[in-house]
């Protein structure tokens, strides 16, 4: 491949390894001595943030879509996958995901569905694809892969799928039914349906006050944090604060992304806000696995650190280049 083919695809390279990174290590679920897991983590949480994101991009879509379709990929993972949603003792580790606010006909835990989800569409996709476009700004809205490249990348994100699929069947031995899959993947194409009816980029602005920057990003750590420290066992009180909390961001972000003023400065902010909220509460929670030993620790304090150095570097180079056009809703 020419240095040119390089310099094109470069940009993918990093959802890759910044999706795991921020789904597992930036939270502190896993630690730092674990980064060998990234050989599936990698082209399963990258691979499909990766094609998220350029499936949007080539179709003229925005972020509203990238946020549905990272909606589906929650729904993927986490039903067929891990099977985290219908599973009442995960792996064995009795952490009764499933005991607050339980749904019998479902077979599903509200407050862990809705927790779980959330955390795989904003900060696994979402944030991990606004974080590395923040750093290429004068390619934010365009294709990062050809064909073949995009093409590659499926196939790897298949491929970690059923790797990460059998092993968790293996050394868990629980499957879920017929009906929770079938129910399961009924959501799924709808959701990926529904990204697809949703308006392409427009260059459309609308009037009224936009808010700093700095105002979005401290608005998005607020709300990413008062969703992390909520506890599950709340139960239903917990589910409503996590609809509000979804609700009022999602809300908030659609009506001011189209107006003018609001730039990729603002949607850097609005991800690394998020971002530092999973940065300061791994520091305060056990790993799932390991113990939250010095080393995890250090862990922690190396993964925060490259986010504040990513963001840093992001914030001077989103300020130095112009805008692509915004979307209609929710970014570009």
């Amino acid at each position: 491949m020419s240095n040119s083919g390089i310099g094109r695809v470069a940009p993918a390279i990093g959802p890759f390894f910044v999706a795991p990174l921020v789904a597992e290590y930036l939270l502190g679920d896993l630690p730092i001595k674990m980064l060998g897991a990234l050989v599936i983590m990698a082209p399963f949480y990258g691979g499909g943030a990766i094609l998220i994101r350029e499936i949007v991009r080539r179709t003229g879509r925005g972020w509203p879509a990238i946020f549905v379709l990272a909606f589906a990929y929650a729904v993927f993972e986490e039903a067929f996958t891990t099977q985290t949603l219908f599973n009442p003792n995960y792996m064995h580790l009795n952490m009764h995901l499933l005991r607050p606010a339980y749904i019998p006909a479902l077979g599903i835990g509200a407050w862990w569905t809705i927790f779980v989800l959330t955390l795989h569409t904003v900060w696994s996709i979402s944030v991990s694809v606004a974080l590395v476009e923040a750093l290429v700004p004068d390619r934010a809205t365009t294709p990062w892969l050809g064909g073949i490249g995009l093409a590659v990348t499926g196939i790897l994100f298949v491929l970690a799928a059923v790797a990460s699929t059998r092993f968790e069947i293996k050394h868990d031995h629980f499957v879920a039914s017929k009906a929770q899959f079938a129910w399961s993947a009924v959501v799924c194409v709808a959701v990926i349906l529904a990204a697809f009816r949703l308006p392409v980029r427009s260059t459309a602005h609308t009037s009224g006050w936009t808010p700093s920057p700095w105002l979005v990003g401290s608005a998005a750590l607020v709300a990413g944090s008062l969703f992390l420290v909520v506890p599950g066992v709340w139960g239903w009180r917990a589910v409503a604060i996590y609809v509000l909390l979804d609700l009022a961001v999602i809300a908030a972000a659609s009506v001011l992304s189209p107006r003018e003023g609001w730039n990729a400065q603002h949607r850097l902010a609005l991800a690394g806000g998020a971002a530092l909220a999973y940065a300061w509460r791994a520091f305060t929670q056990h790993p799932v696995v390991g113990n939250a030993g010095i080393s995890f620790r250090i862990g922690n304090a190396i993964f925060a650190g490259a986010l504040i150095i990513l963001l840093v570097i992001a914030a001077r180079r989103t300020a130095s280049q112009p805008d692509p056009a915004p979307s209609t809703a929710i970014g570009a």
